[in-house]
């Protein structure tokens, strides 16, 4: 038990955010298994409020970017507090988002809120907040890279992904492999001792 919970906690301590991929296409199945694992995180009532849509398609993939280009600047140049563009600075990140048409998977992950054709569900952003997780794990465990990027707001997604009323988007995840040329942050997490408290 010792040997699996350090060895997966090392093998996570070396996942990162990667804002630069590859053209290159991924294996779908992988993906597919991917959302699988994610599928199968505790929910509330287990009415399981997660839609998750696997975008492909160049040209939606080109629309997913141009509406959440055109949120992400309004955001950036308008509405964004001070504080937290310095926060963000040494990322690197900004109103462009080359890698929602780059990367040769989008994931959209919706909540799925009471509708015509849904019961009311309960702990509905805990629930897939915990699938997104273990999806960025699976991802992750599979060799491949990942970017929860959230634009606000995401109406628009219900549009570009041919999504109902009930369902609204919560994350946008770019999949596929780092480009040659990736840069990711020089990041330190803050130590066990830190952040684990016993009693």
């Amino acid at each position: 038990m010792r040997r699996t919970a350090r060895s997966f906690a090392d093998r996570m301590a070396a996942r990162r955010s990667v804002r630069h991929f590859s053209a290159e296409p991924v294996p779908l199945e992988v993906v597919e298994e991917a959302v699988r694992a994610a599928a199968t995180a505790p929910s509330g009532a287990n009415l399981q409020p997660w839609r998750f849509v696997i975008v492909t398609d160049p040209e939606r993939k080109r629309r997913l970017r141009r509406a959440a280009e055109a949120e992400e600047l309004e955001f950036y140049s308008r509405r964004a507090p001070q504080e937290w563009l310095r926060a963000v600075a040494p990322m690197g990140t900004d109103w462009q988002k080359p890698f929602l048409e780059t990367a040769p998977v989008v994931i959209v992950v919706f909540e799925v809120h009471q509708g015509p054709r849904t019961p009311k569900p309960y702990y509905v952003k805990e629930s897939v907040g915990i699938a997104v997780g273990v999806l960025i794990t699976a991802l992750h465990l599979s060799g491949l890279v990942t970017l929860p990027h959230t634009p606000s707001p995401m109406k628009f997604l219900n549009e570009v992904c041919e999504r109902p009323d009930e369902e609204r988007a919560c994350v946008v995840m770019p999949v596929g492999y780092p480009a040659d040329e990736v840069n990711v942050p020089r990041l330190t997490r803050k130590p066990l001792a830190e952040v684990l408290v016993r009693r």
